[in-house]
């Protein structure tokens, strides 16, 4: 924060909207902190001395507003309003992917080393296994894939949308598509 604690409160951005490239900088800078040991550490050290890691990597986030200028309140909620660039399919990516990491740092810090590496292989295995299952599904008519995709989404809200129901197998696949060209009951 060298040269942060110079600025004036006054001079401080708190009104308006922050810019595309203000929103880039705080992606970027957030990435970059967050994947330094001594960042990671503090997260974790807040989640031990019974704190969230949200507020944790909320902290990191005000810091940055500061070395950029920026009132941190009022940095905080232009996040709340991103979606004023929802035509901007880039800045929206990078923000999901902001998101995404910042859930990835507090994970992180609240599971530890082994059982975050740990969930990180079984959703890496999972996307594996999604990525199977659609190049399958890639195979049969719109209409069947259709129903393939309806009988996933019974699947998942049967269960809560626990991860693991997220993937058909070909056996699984294979027998809806067959239901749809030979129902077993045909309607009267």
């Amino acid at each position: 924060m060298s040269g942060s604690s110079t600025i004036a409160i006054s001079q401080l951005q708190s009104s308006g909207m922050l810019s595309k490239e203000q929103l880039l900088h705080l992606f970027n800078r957030f990435t970059f902190l967050t994947s330094l040991p001594d960042v990671k550490n503090r997260i974790a050290e807040a989640v031990k001395d019974q704190q969230e890691a949200v507020a944790a990597t909320t902290a990191i986030q005000e810091e940055i507003f500061l070395e950029m200028g920026v009132d941190p309140s009022f940095g905080l909620s232009c996040l709340g309003k991103v979606n004023i660039y929802e035509n901007d399919q880039e800045l929206m990516i990078r923000f999901l992917k902001f998101v995404a990491r910042e859930e990835m740092a507090c994970d992180e810090a609240e599971l530890g080393p082994d059982e975050f590496t740990e969930r990180m292989h079984s959703q890496q295995k999972l996307h594996e296994q999604q990525l199977e299952m659609l190049k399958h599904m890639r195979k049969f008519h719109l209409d069947d894939q259709s129903a393939i995709l309806e009988k996933l989404h019974q699947q998942m809200e049967n269960t809560n949308y626990e991860g693991g129901v997220s993937v058909l197998s070909s056996e699984q696949i294979q027998e809806i598509v067959q239901r749809r060209v030979s129902p077993l009951f045909s309607p009267k």
